[in-house]
């Protein structure tokens, strides 16, 4: 139904109500990193209430993979190089902010908005944990992101997910390799060697970005409208993921509505959650 797969240095948006499959795709899509790319891809879960989402569960249960959390931090002049176990660690949830853009703000004399400084303190310390996570994850070979635990906004310009979201997709997945490294990798004539011997193309990076909605429906999720600040506006991708009524029970159907540079099908397909995650038909 895909044409093939995703292409890779795309991003994929997938919109669809709580429990309704998308950590099952999403898991499914870094898994099977480990065959076509030789790595699997990272998790990043931007959800602020904990593993609601049961990605660690799913994981064991589905592949025998234990999702294990990234912890290690690299502020600036650190020793910047993980653990040996931290390579086999692709989870990370240290982007746990939820609300609205002004929750985290404060009004400027001149009548407008910026970010509290106590926020902008807490989100600077976290991204020296997502940083060396993607960082030294691409360079050892992932070429796969999946952002899990984006909650529903009226408004996406309004949301704290969708500005970080952004943020980390520009200034980490699609920076350069080179240039990623010596920021991270200080003082850089230290770490030269590695920078130089480990980088990669960001242009081939993909990204599964999972949204949740407050639609639950298949034909109000075709008929939503993309509003200001959503990244399905910009998305190479988008995928659907709702429920309908068919005779006496309800099914689970999946619909890709907007594809750019391959084959997908646009037909609306039937699919379950089974033993083995989705499975369609």
């Amino acid at each position: 139904m895909l044409g093939g797969g995703l292409w890779p240095g795309t991003l994929t948006v997938v919109y669809g109500a709580t429990g309704i499959g998308k950590t099952h795709l999403g898991l499914t899509f870094a898994e099977h990193g480990r065959v076509v790319d030789g790595a699997r891809g990272i998790v990043l879960d931007m959800n602020g209430r904990g593993d609601s989402q049961q990605h660690d569960e799913y994981a064991a249960r589905l592949f025998d993979w234990t999702l294990r959390p990234w912890t290690h931090t690299v502020t600036p002049m650190a020793e910047p190089y993980p653990p040996a176990d931290q390579m086999q660690a692709f989870y990370s949830n240290a982007c746990r902010w939820v609300g609205r853009l002004r929750d985290f703000q404060v009004p400027t004399p001149d009548g407008g908005f910026e970010f509290d400084w106590n926020w902008k303190a807490a989100y600077s310390h976290a991204l020296y944990t997502v940083r060396p996570f993607m960082y030294f994850h691409f360079a050892a070979g992932s070429r796969r992101v999946v952002v899990d635990g984006v909650e529903p906004m009226d408004s996406p310009a309004d949301s704290i997910q969708f500005f970080m979201f952004d943020e980390l997709y520009r200034k980490i997945v699609h920076r350069d390799a080179e240039t990623l490294g010596m920021e991270i990798c200080l003082p850089v004539w230290k770490h030269r060697a590695f920078i130089d011997g480990h980088l990669y193309d960001h242009a081939a990076i993909t990204t599964l970005l999972l949204v949740t909605t407050e639609e639950t429906r298949l034909e109000d999720l075709l008929a939503r409208k993309v509003a200001t600040g959503d990244m399905g506006a910009t998305a190479n991708t988008i995928v659907v993921l709702g429920s309908e009524r068919v005779g006496s029970r309800l099914a689970r159907m999946l619909c890709v509505v907007k594809h750019r540079g391959s084959a997908m099908s646009d037909e609306i397909v039937e699919y379950r959650i089974g033993a083995g995650g989705i499975e369609l038909g």
